[in-house]
C-alpha cells in the first residue's frame, strides 16, 4: 500500500425538498431526495451511515450513490459520522455536507442565525477535537413565510367570547406546530386581536388569554416553551372594517411572528 493515505470522503445533498446537486448528476427519479455519494471503508460502515440517514429522511427520500472500499479512515471515522447526522441537518435546506477524512464542510441555508450557530456546534460538539469544520451555512429570509403560507389567512378559532380552541381552530394549530418545527423554532410572538365589538379593557383582556391559549397548545405539540411568547392587541389593530361581518370576522385572529 501506498504511504500516502487515501481518506475516506461522504457527500450528501441536503436536505428535501430542494436538494443541491451532487458530484455525478442525479437520475430523473432522484429529485427532491438526499443523494448521499462517496466511499466508505467498508460495508459496515455504509451501512451505518445509510441507517441513519434513512431513520432521518425516510428509507424512500434517500438515494445510495456510496461506494465501499480503497481508503484508509481516520480512526472510529464510521461511528464519528453517524454521530455527525443529526436531527437538526433536516433543517439545512438547498445545501451540502462533504466530509473528507477529518475534514467537513457544510453549506445551505437555515431559518435564523441562531439555527446557523446551534447546527455546527452540535457537529463540533459530537466530534473528536481532529475534526474541523467550514461553516458556509447563510440564513434564508423564508422563516416568516413558511408561517404565512401555512396559515394561508385562515383564522385560529375560538368558542364564542371564550379562549377555549374550537376543533378546528385546533387543526391549523397542529399545522403551524409542524411549520414552526420545519424552520427551526425561533422565537415566535404569538398576538391575539378581536373584532371592535365590546369594551376595549374586555378585549384586550380577551386576546391576550386566546393568544396564552394558542401557546399552551404548541407547548403540547413540542414547541419549547421559551421559544413562544403571548401577547394581546384587543381591537387596536383591525384588518378589516368593523362595520361588516366579514371584516370582524378578519379582526378576530392570531398573528405568528418571528422574533418574540
Amino acid at each position: 500500500m501506498s504511504s500516502r493515505l487515501v481518506q475516506a470522503a461522504l457527500l450528501l445533498s441536503l436536505s428535501l425538498p430542494a436538494l443541491a446537486q451532487t458530484a455525478a448528476p442525479a437520475a430523473p427519479d432522484d429529485t427532491g431526495k438526499l443523494v448521499a455519494a462517496g466511499t466508505v471503508p467498508d460495508e459496515a460502515a455504509r451501512a451505518a451511515i445509510l441507517g441513519r440517514l434513512r431513520e432521518l429522511y425516510g428509507a424512500a427520500n434517500v438515494v445510495d450513490r456510496l461506494e465501499v472500499g480503497g481508503v484508509v479512515p481516520p480512526p472510529g471515522w464510521a461511528d464519528n459520522m453517524t454521530r455527525l447526522l443529526s436531527g437538526r441537518l433536516r433543517q439545512v435546506h438547498g445545501g451540502r455536507l462533504e466530509v473528507s477524512g477529518t475534514r467537513v464542510a457544510l453549506k445551505g441555508t437555515v431559518a435564523n442565525e441562531a439555527l446557523r450557530q446551534q447546527v455546527v456546534s452540535e457537529m463540533a460538539g459530537a466530534l473528536n477535537p481532529t475534526y474541523t469544520i467550514d461553516n458556509a451555512l447563510v440564513v434564508g429570509g423564508g422563516g416568516q413565510g413558511v408561517l404565512d403560507k401555512t396559515l394561508a389567512n385562515r383564522v385560529v378559532e375560538f368558542e364564542t367570547a371564550s379562549a377555549r380552541l374550537t376543533p378546528a381552530g385546533s387543526r391549523i394549530l397542529d399545522e403551524m406546530a409542524e411549520a414552526i418545527k420545519r424552520i427551526g423554532t425561533p422565537r415566535l410572538q404569538l398576538i391575539g386581536h378581536t373584532d371592535g365589538n365590546g369594551k376595549r379593557e374586555a378585549n384586550l383582556e380577551l386576546s391576550l388569554a386566546r393568544a396564552n391559549s394558542v401557546r399552551n397548545y404548541l407547548i403540547e405539540k413540542g414547541i419549547p416553551a421559551d421559544s413562544l411568547a403571548a401577547s394581546g392587541a384587543g381591537p387596536d389593530r383591525p384588518l378589516g372594517s368593523n362595520d361588516t361581518a366579514e371584516g370582524r370576522a378578519r379582526n378576530r385572529r392570531i398573528e405568528f411572528r418571528l422574533g418574540g
